[in-house]
Parts: C-alpha cells; structure tokens; sequence
C-alpha cells in the first residue's frame, strides 16, 4: 500500500506541474529519448518569439552537462511547445531551464529551483546528502506545536528518500523518555566554560543526539516559558555547531527552524564555516512569524535558502520587514504529514481498521466508539471535531460560535484541546460546564492533551472544523483528510492551499490534479463560518 501511494503521489506532482512543463513518457526512462512539452504562457517568457531548452541531468553534475541550447517547437496540443532529449544510461535526475535566445537572454528556472523530474532504471543511484536538523521541538517526545510534527515527518520522509539525517536536540527533563530506543550516553565536550553531555537515541526510526548543558538550562521542567528562553536557546545553537565541529561531521544540509534556532544561521556564517565546517548549506524554515521576528529577520539574511511551510502563507507574510529584503531566496514549501503515524489502516487508537474502500463502515465504528466513550448520544447526528490549542491565533470567538451554531442544527461536537493562557483556559471550563449541563448528550469539551483521543476524533468525526484567524500551514486538516473527515476551514495560509471548497473550487483544484475536498470560508466573522457550516 505504501509503495502505492508512493508511485501515486509522484504521479500526481508530476501531473501538478503539466500546466507549465510535463514529459512523455511521464515516467523518464534512462537510455530511452523523452519528449519535453513546456507551455511559457504561465511563466516570465510569456510571449517571447522563440523558446530555447537547456537541458542536463544528475542536478547539472552530469559529465555531458549541460547539452547545447535547443529550440522548441510547437505541438499538436495547443499552447505547449516541445522538444526531444536523449536521456544516457547514468542518469538518475534530468534538469532544465528555459529561456528566450539561444545565447541566453530572460530565462524561466522555476524562481531560481530549476526543473527536475526523477529518472528511473539507470545503471548511477543519486549519492545521499547527510542533513542535520538542528531544532527544540521533536515529536512525540518533545512537542508543543506543529514544528515538532514537521521536524519527525519532514526528516523521515527525506530519510525514507536514501538521504542521511540526524537531529540535534536539547536534553529537557520533561520529556517523552519512552519513545526514545537505545537511549545511550555518546560523549561530553566543554563549550564556554559550560561542560555538554551529550546522548544519543533513537525515535520513530531517527537519530538524534541530546545535547544536555550541565548548568541546568533545560531542567526547568518545561520547553518554553522561562524568563531567558533566548538565552537557553542561543547556548544550545552555539553548543550543537560546537558538537557537529567536534565530532568532526560534515553535513551537506544544515537544516534550522524558527526562532528559537535561528541563531545556528549566523553562528555558522560568522563563525563555524571558518573553523572547518566548511561544507554545509544553511536551510532556514520559519513555522510561525508571529514570535522572534528579530531574530528570523537575521536568519534570513545569514541563511542559504529560506523556506516557509505553504505557498500562500510566504505570500502573506512577504511584505513583513524581516522577510521582504530576502525574497530572493524564500518560498513556500507546503508541510505534509507522517502516513505511517496518521494511517486508519494500521492505528491502534481506533476500533475498526479502514482504507478508502470501506471508510464508511470504519467512521461508523469509530464514531459510535467516540459517542460511547465520551457518554453522548448514540445516534447519527452530524458530529463536528474541533482538535487545537486554545488561543487566538486559532480563532477562539469562531470556535464558541460554530459550537453553538452545530448545536442548533441539531449535531454533536466534540473539542480536544487547552490554552497555555489560563484565562483563556478558564473561560472554555465554564463554557464546559454549561454545555455539559444544557447539551450533555450533544457537547463535550475535553480541555486537555489526549493522543489517543484525537485519534478517535480525527476517525469519528464528520467535519474537522479549523477556523483559524491565520494558519501559517495547518496539520489538523491534513489529518482529517487523510481519516476521511471532511475540513470546514478558514481561507488563510495553508488552509487555503489544501482544502479545495466543493461548491467554489474546482477550477482552482484542477490547476493541481485535485478534487474538491472539503469547505471553506472568507470573513473572520460569524456570519462566514455560518456559510460553511450551513452547508
């Protein structure tokens, strides 16, 4: 099943880009001649006379690289134009950019990435990159929000790619010791004047190395949340360059993210590359811009690439001035998620496996195992799933409404989440305690952290409403597709760039070789999320 989905989801990015540039075959084989099709209407050479392809393979390495500039040729279908390229035996990655002489003049690289599609049965295998993340978050053993899903599933799936990966990570003492697997003491290193023990393990299948201060700063029984955060977070920077320097690793990809490890940019820049770390290429991705702007503003200059986690959410944020110097170098790479933890098929927490084939026998279990677990009525009522921190950003005042609103129409809800502010907190206990008195077999507020709960709700629930005010990418919808519940969200960031609104969408769903899957909302008021959820 797995390579199924594999081969299908390559097929549908290659599809993806059929609006711009696609090949016959689709799958390029070595040793056989590909036709390259490319349509400059959607690009910067729109309009030009003539269209030139540059063309090499292995990412420009190849010792034929690049072959001489050949001019394309109208096709049979329309406004692309196309060209043939002999692919050689070695090859495992064709490359091409386009332009409008054949000396050069404006050229179309895909925004400075170039084109590539994969090329299968060739006798070279890509030589493997050895990338390090260097992050605070980590799930399931150190995780506050979506930065510690993306690092988990971001470095597995890129490992699952042949790639090396390892992680560096901070030593805390509150940690999810019980899913780390051969937990070992590795070395001890001193770095100004503060001895570093480090250790290394295992988790979901990745390495990791805990670099642990000896003077207390991540014993404080919390991640984030203390006075000098930046500080113990900057000691951790400099200590986690210092081990890669002292361990004598080379790595291709420096990998940082957000704030909290910004500071690896420009210590690396100012300092290490000098010192015999010399190899590495600093990759900064900002998960939410909404804390540490200063210090993102600097990792952006210091960084080779920056990234941000969905298309639309680098557009809104580009015009903010620790962004807007360096768009040069800055794109949206939407997030995806981990399909062997978020799997119906193979999930412990949920009482009957299911696939797409028999997703409405498995919902139907999993919703009355909800119902009966929670204590509300057994009965099949439309059940609304809210699954989220509590806080502004997320769009508290809409929550409130669509619960209410739910209720009206005679649904169920369900809402699995807390607030680190406790007056926020206090507010949703009460709102709590009055649904449980006035709808007790219709509405129930688990105001906590469950795994396993937010399982079965991302199983039993009808619709996964996210109203968020903005959502730099959005995991939960992403989920909720994947267990066949159906997204209610807001149009904002990534929320806008995976959920496609039956009624509105299509056209903008076919754009990416997507179906509609769900519905959307504009305003940031009542009266939109009414709109969707009337629907």
């Amino acid at each position: 099943m797995k390579a199924l989905t594999k081969e299908r989801t390559l097929r549908t990015f290659l599809l993806s880009q059929k609006h711009i540039v696609y090949t016959d075959p689709l799958d390029v084989q070595a040793g056989k001649t590909v036709t390259v099709f490319y349509n400059p209407a959607n690009t910067v050479l729109n309009g030009k006379p003539e269209i030139w392809l540059r063309c090499s393979f292995n990412r420009w390495t190849h010792h034929m690289s690049p072959l001489p500039p050949q001019k394309m040729f109208p096709s049979e279908n329309g406004s692309h134009l196309k060209a043939n390229v002999k692919v050689p035996l070695d090859a495992y990655m064709m490359d091409f950019v386009f332009s409008e002489k054949e000396d050069g003049g404006v050229f179309d690289n895909k925004n400075g990435m170039d084109y590539h599609v994969p090329v299968f049965g060739g006798i070279v295998k890509e030589p493997p990159m050895h990338i390090v993340h260097i992050a605070v978050e980590m799930a399931p053993i150190a995780k506050v929000g979506g930065l510690g899903d993306v690092v988990t599933s971001l470095s597995r799936a890129v490992q699952d790619l042949n790639q090396n990966v390892d992680i560096i990570l901070p030593k805390y003492d509150c940690w999810k010791f019980n899913n780390v697997k051969d937990f070992q003491f590795h070395k001890s290193y001193s770095w100004g004047g503060t001895q570093i023990k480090v250790w290394f393990g295992k988790v979901e299948g990745l390495s990791v190395y805990f670099l642990e201060p000896q003077n207390g700063f991540f014993s404080v029984g919390c991640i984030y949340g203390r006075g000098n955060d930046g500080e113990r977070f900057g000691l951790f920077c400099h200590a986690a360059l210092e081990f890669l320097l002292q361990s004598g690793f080379h790595p291709d990809i420096i990998h940082c993210h957000d704030w909290s490890s910004a500071p690896v940019a420009w210590l690396y820049k100012e300092h290490y590359r000098h010192y015999g770390l010399n190899k590495a290429r600093v990759v900064f991705t900002i998960h939410n811009l909404e804390f540490g702007a200063n210090l993102i503003g600097k990792a952006m200059l210091n960084s080779d690439k920056a990234t941000t986690v969905s298309p639309t959410y680098s557009q809104e944020v580009s015009g903010n001035p620790a962004i807007a110097p360096y768009l040069f170098k800055f794109r949206g790479i939407l997030n995806g998620i981990d399909q062997d933890i978020w799997d119906p098929y193979n999930d412990k927490f949920i009482p009957l496996s299911y696939t797409s084939e028999n997703v409405i026998e498995g919902k139907r279990a999993a919703k009355e195992a909800l119902q009966q677990r929670l204590g509300l009525k057994k009965a099949d009522q439309p059940l609304v799933g809210i699954i989220t921190r509590l806080t502004h950003q997320k769009g508290i005042g809409l929550i409130k409404h669509a619960i209410w609103r739910t209720l009206d129409h005679n649904g169920q809800v369900v809402l699995l989440g807390s607030a680190p502010d406790p007056r926020i907190q206090n507010d949703f206990v009460n709102l709590a305690n009055q649904l449980h008195s006035s709808h007790n077999d219709r509405a129930r507020l688990c105001l906590t952290y469950d795994e396993p709960l937010s399982h079965m709700i991302y199983a039993g629930a009808d619709f996964i409403l996210v109203p968020s005010i903005f959502e730099p990418c959005g995991l939960t919808q992403l989920i909720a597709m994947r267990y066949g519940s159906i997204p209610i969200v807001r149009k904002t960031g990534g929320l806008y760039d995976t959920v496609f609104d039956v009624d509105h969408d299509k056209e903008r769903a076919q754009v990416y070789c997507l179906e509609p899957n769900g519905f959307n909302f504009d305003g940031a008021d009542a009266a939109g999320v009414d709109y969707a959820l009337n629907r």
